[in-house]
């Protein structure tokens, strides 16, 4: 016999029975998902020190809410609990999970949760399609991670379906290619969601996917950036361009050196955000946010922002590079976030896995407001 999460997933499996909304991250959690780190081959000569960078990272999560981490083996979680320990992280909310991924981007493999009227307490996790972005062959266990994080969470597991367009199917998404304020706005790129190059879901179109957002996430509007920075192997993630931190209210990274190739991109971004408006018709609140200068390893420039911060319960999680920039970008950040305590991650090690704190979090929210 189906349980009533089983029933109430087939019910919701109609894109008609949706009409839920996706809090904004800075909205109550009850967890926050990762993937503890394993594969050297993202930190080719330098995966000596990411397990203690994520040890500082659950430690100030930890804090605030609980922590659930996906290992691969018993082995793996032993590994784990013995950095922990010795950096004194607050073991009593940290959960460990059986599961081997690929990578530990759980930003982009992970469910999206959003919450359904008629649904009471239970949430909804949308299991979108995870294809590597489109450019890596070794998802197949990072493919599974939304059924792991739903049963656990006790949520419905749907899996959002293209009902209209030239070609039916699951549809792609990732979470590092979207924002939202939890009032109806979007931001995402059409770099990444429409360009030709790492094609998510060819075939569709730029009202195709509006639909999909509205149908599943609840977004009235969608803001369009045009791209994101250079070095991001997704092909332009919103997640280190720019980013809600308020209703209406928007970070925008922006590169003042004009010789660098960021400017250009973020200075045509921050001027189409200057003209755009609400789900009201009221002008975005926009904030301009430093980049650092650029960060080159073994040759690579990589995608390293700022704006890859991770609001949590009790603080905002913040990526610095051992940079002249750090203290400016903090404290424009530490502004939008008064009622939280926002913490300096030395990141310099972790993006030469090509992503930071955004891209290995997930936030689970609370059932209810």
């Amino acid at each position: 016999m189906p349980s009533v999460v089983d029933r109430l997933s087939e019910r919701l499996n109609d894109a008609e029975f949706l009409h839920g909304v996706m809090p904004a991250e800075w909205e109550p959690h009850a967890a926050t998902w990762l993937a503890w780190p394993h594969n050297e081959r993202d930190w080719p000569g330098k995966f000596e020190p990411i397990p203690w960078v994520f040890a500082d990272i659950v430690r100030h999560l930890a804090a605030g809410e609980r922590v659930e981490i996906m290992v691969g083996s018993a082995a793996e979680q032993r590994s784990a609990m013995r950095v922990l320990k010795r950096a004194d992280v607050r073991l009593k909310n940290v959960h460990f999970h059986r599961l081997a991924t690929d990578r530990i981007w759980t930003r982009d493999s992970g469910p999206i949760f959003i919450r359904v009227p008629g649904v009471g307490k239970r949430l909804v996790a949308l299991h979108w399609k995870f294809n590597g972005w489109a450019k890596y062959k070794n998802h197949r266990r990072d493919a599974k991670v939304p059924e792991l994080v739903a049963e656990v969470a006790g949520a419905a597991r749907v899996r959002p379906m293209w009902k209209t367009g030239p070609k039916s199917g699951h549809i792609v998404l990732e979470g590092g290619s979207i924002d939202v304020d939890g009032a109806g706005l979007l931001l995402t790129t059409r770099e990444c969601l429409l360009s030709k190059v790492q094609a998510r879901n060819p075939g569709h179109s730029q009202e195709d996917i509006e639909d999909i957002f509205a149908t599943y996430l609840g977004i009235k509007k969608v803001l369009w950036l045009e791209s994101g920075i250079v070095g991001d192997d997704t092909h332009g993630h919103i997640d280190d361009t720019a980013r809600f931190v308020a209703p209406g209210v928007v970070l925008a990274c922006y590169e003042e050196n004009r010789r660098d190739p960021n400017h250009r991109r973020l200075e045509l971004n921050y001027q189409r955000l200057l003209t755009m408006t609400d789900a009201d018709g009221k002008p975005l609140t926009v904030i301009k946010l430093p980049m650092p200068q650029p960060v080159i390893f073994d040759g690579q420039r990589l995608p390293a922002s700022y704006a890859n911060f991770y609001i949590a319960n009790a603080a905002v999680l913040v990526p610095v590079f051992n940079d002249p920039t750090d203290p400016t970008a903090l404290n424009i950040i530490a502004k939008c976030f008064p009622d939280r305590r926002v913490i300096p991650i030395a990141c310099r090690d972790l993006v030469w896995g090509l992503g930071t704190l955004h891209c290995m979090t997930q936030q689970q929210p609370k059932a209810s407001r």
